[in-house]
């Protein structure tokens, strides 16, 4: 059995770091399946598919990506300071 969120198709192909990091948000607050905090599961899927396509990212969609993490943050209010 999964513990993955169920994201809408394609979310990390977009390109706009904000549409992105939203669409994650909704599937994080959304799943009866996550384990942590929303935040903390909408991170973890974020981290696990860089981690999982490694050297094959491009470092267009590295840097969109990557963004998108800021953008997470700051829709969470969650900072690291």
């Amino acid at each position: 059995h999964s513990f993955a969120l169920d994201l809408e198709e394609g979310v990390f192909t977009w390109d706009e770091p904000r549409k992105i990091a939203g669409s994650l948000k909704r599937s994080a607050e959304e799943s009866p399946r996550r384990k942590g905090t929303p935040f903390q599961s909408a991170m973890s899927m974020l981290n696990f598919y860089i981690n999982r396509a490694g050297k094959n990212l491009k470092p267009k969609r590295k840097k969109i990506l990557e963004q998108t993490k800021i953008e997470l943050r700051k829709l969470f209010n969650n900072f690291p300071y």
